[in-house]
């Protein structure tokens, strides 16, 4: 049996995900079935940034509706999931251990970058949460020793997750679209060649060499969480490439699990013999 559990990147979209799961949604379901249910989960999420590295402390989080202009049955969805505390102060010390700046947070509730993914992965709520903040002036190279700081808690049972969007470019979004964008399948699949060959180097340097890389994220947030997955995977091979497709015509819903392969198809209905 595997003791170290896999870490994840998940693409969380648009907030509207929460409603319109679609194949993405369908797959961290699997995904959730699939995978030992772990002792609590670690997310870092674009939409908590702080100046230094925060970590929620709540022992009830509240559901944060950071997002505005959606439809209003958004704002009455909540996930009511607990927190972790002890795994805070856990995660806090790591960090610190590692150089960074940690302060614990016991006001922070769940982002949409954690309870709209979680929904999907896990849409009991019984897993307690505790979410890392992502410093404002985090770059590549600082994502992946943040994730690195947090590694050891995938051998204590800790799923450490970091969710983005493979593609981010809300302009395009906000103009709309129900074509999928050439250059985002091309800047999707560079990633996924990346992921699948254990290319860790390649993933690292995602924003300087990759087809569309400005275009597909004109800001850098929704990446780099991708990035904190990677430095913070104990093995980047086997993985699993969960292809969540494109919406709104430049949203790649693609995820990753490092360091584990998993068949996530369901398992085909056994017809009864006569």
């Amino acid at each position: 049996m595997e003791t170290t559990l896999p870490t994840l990147f998940i693409s969380h979209g648009a907030p509207t995900f929460a409603l319109e799961p679609g194949r993405a949604g369908a797959q961290l379901g699997l995904l959730g079935r699939a995978l030992p249910k772990p002792r609590a989960v670690v997310v870092v999420s674009p939409h908590w940034m702080t100046r230094g590295v925060e970590v929620s402390a709540a022992a009830q989080p509240r559901t944060v509706h950071d997002f505005g202009g959606f439809d209003r049955a958004l704002y009455a969805m909540y996930y009511p999931a607990p927190g972790d505390p002890a795994l805070a102060r856990r995660a806090a010390q790591l960090l610190q251990a590692a150089g960074w700046d940690a302060a614990l947070n016991e006001q922070q509730g769940f982002d949409h970058g954690a309870w709209v993914p979680l929904m999907h992965l896990y849409p009991e709520a019984d897993v307690p949460v505790v979410q890392v903040s992502m410093p404002a002036t985090l770059d590549a190279v600082g994502a992946v020793r943040l994730g690195r700081a947090l590694a050891p808690l995938a051998d204590e049972d800790v799923l450490v997750v970091g969710s983005g969007s493979l593609t981010h470019n809300l302009y395009e979004f906000r103009a709309g679209t129900a074509v999928p964008a050439a250059y985002a399948r091309e800047f999707t699949n560079w990633i996924r060649q990346a992921v699948q060959a254990g290319d860790g180097e390649r993933l690292a340097q995602a924003l300087e060499r990759a087809p569309h890389a400005a275009r597909a994220h004109p800001t850098t947030e929704h990446f780099l969480p991708l990035l904190v997955a990677l430095g913070a995977a104990r093995a980047l091979l086997p993985a699993t490439v969960l292809d969540g497709g494109i919406v709104h015509g430049m949203l790649a819903m693609e995820s990753y699990v490092f360091g584990r392969e998993l068949v996530l198809e369901p398992a085909p209905v056994q017809q009864e013999v006569a």
